[in-house]
């Protein structure tokens, strides 16, 4: 009987980790789960995913902050994983203005601890998450992997962008094959509390004022959390392979000239107005919003939209899931959770 392929995944009682966890563990993986259950936002609701992981036999939980000298290092050790999926971070553009040192903590430092244990202890691939926020100011939409991205608006895009140059050199440096997947507005049930979903729906469903910021004029890119997981689990099996020379590398391609390195988008390449997004939590609660038309926020940007061919050409992956549908679907888990 063939053993089981292991994962090791940060932040894996988040909103995204845990999703990635489920696919993970139905597909016949082992996962070694590391997330601190931090305070950000209701660690209850962490708790919650984690207590429903840890019923899967194949699931081991540990509580760490990965910047934590030696964790990283001692969990590489012990398992050996064939593929990591770095997921941990302080998110949040807001959060980074108010606390930004808690971005270097988690981001910078926190990455830096994974790439001396990957270093160490090499796995076959290793896949870290990055953010359409790196784009920045950039206006040329859709957003291609090989746009400039120098740009960044916020500290917790910086911080990101960070990460993607620190990933590249440990790449270059030690051979390491990294993927770094750039996520757009992903949204679903067990969703952040701090996101514009749960937020608006919260506040409609108790009858409270929605902020809508830039007067409404926005789009977002709204990415299905088990479309965008889709996207990872089939990037595990693709890693990237140091170039022999630059004709090696495809056009529209961001794999490394000097690594085994590649940026890759995973969005649902179309952009939904925020007012439009609104519309389909007004017509999921069966509510109408109360709007508070606000100014732009400092960091934000008006529009996010990914080119996501590099994705399909490499893995085939094509999103499934429509808006009006994800939205209906964590409206009703929104309900059953908080029995509203």
């Amino acid at each position: 009987m063939t053993e089981p392929r292991t994962a090791l995944v940060t932040g894996a009682a988040g909103f995204i980790g845990y999703h990635l966890c489920v696919r993970l563990l139905e597909d016949g993986w082992r996962v070694i789960g590391l997330d601190a259950l931090t305070d950000y936002y209701d660690v209850a609701l962490k708790e919650r995913r984690q207590s429903m992981l840890l019923q899967s036999q194949g699931f081991s939980a540990v509580n760490e902050r990965i910047e934590t000298p030696g964790v990283l290092h001692d969990l590489m050790d012990a398992h050996r994983p064939d593929a990591v999926i770095h997921l941990a971070a302080q998110a949040g553009v807001r959060y980074s203005i108010e606390a930004p040192e808690s971005y270097v903590e988690a981001n910078l430092i926190g990455t830096f601890r994974l790439l001396e244990a990957m270093r160490a202890f090499p796995p076959a691939h290793s896949l870290l998450a990055s953010t359409s926020s790196v784009y920045g100011a950039n206006t040329e939409m859709p957003y291609a992997e090989t746009a400039k991205a120098d740009t960044q608006m916020s500290f917790y895009a910086a911080t990101k962008k960070a990460n993607e140059a620190m990933a590249h050199s440990y790449a270059h440096l030690y051979d390491l094959p990294v993927t770094m997947f750039r996520f757009f507005t992903v949204y679903g049930p067990w969703g952040r509390p701090d996101m514009a979903l749960f937020k608006f729906t919260k506040a409609i469903l108790e009858g409270d004022a929605i902020e809508v910021y830039n007067h409404g004029d926005m789009r977002r890119d709204f990415t299905y959390v088990t479309d965008l997981v889709d996207g990872i689990v089939r990037l595990i099996d693709s890693p990237p392979v140091r170039p022999g020379t630059p004709d090696d590398i495809a056009e529209g391609d961001s794999l490394s000239p000097v690594a085994p390195y590649r940026v890759v988008n995973i969005g649902n390449s179309e952009p939904v107005p925020l007012l439009e997004f609104i519309e389909a939590i007004e017509d999921a609660t069966g509510r109408t919003a109360e709007k508070t038309m606000m100014d732009m926020q400092p960091g934000d940007v008006p529009a996010t939209w990914a080119d996501a061919r590099l994705l399909q050409a490499l893995t085939g992956y094509q999103p499934r899931t429509q808006v009006r549908d994800g939205v209906a679907r964590f409206v009703a888990w929104y309900r059953d959770y908080y029995g509203v």
